[in-house]
């Protein structure tokens, strides 16, 4: 069993920075794509970006592309979402997942998610 457990959120103003951070426990060595989700209120749940264990390959949502960043540390099984110039339309739930295979599996259907951490821009 692999256990996510994302810190970080809160409530920033517009063109605020905020730093997610996600700690993974248990089976960790299969883990292969970590990376990070969001839902608004009302939306579905959408991809937001995703890194290779080893660093080597990043894949980014175009909305986030510019202003998101995922890295990781592979030896504390940890990888953090730095958010800049932040805007109200980022304002969701945002959850870390992780998946054995590939970053295109972690993209279509996760095997392991956090429980997810609300951020919230204010105007």
């Amino acid at each position: 069993q692999v256990q996510l457990v994302e810190s970080g959120g809160g409530l920033v103003q517009i063109g605020d920075s905020l730093r997610l951070s996600c700690a993974a426990s248990g089976r960790t060595a299969p883990i292969y794509a970590m990376g990070w989700f969001r839902q608004a209120p009302g939306k579905d749940r959408e991809f937001v970006g995703a890194i290779a264990r080893n660093g080597g390959t990043t894949n980014y949502a175009d909305s986030v592309k510019g202003r998101f960043t995922i890295s990781r540390d592979g030896d504390k099984n940890t990888w953090y979402l730095q958010m800049n110039s932040l805007k109200p339309e980022d304002t969701a739930v945002y959850y870390c997942a992780a998946h054995s295979a590939s970053l295109l599996f972690l993209q279509v259907s996760p095997e392991h998610w956090g429980q997810g951490t609300q951020v919230t821009v204010s105007s």
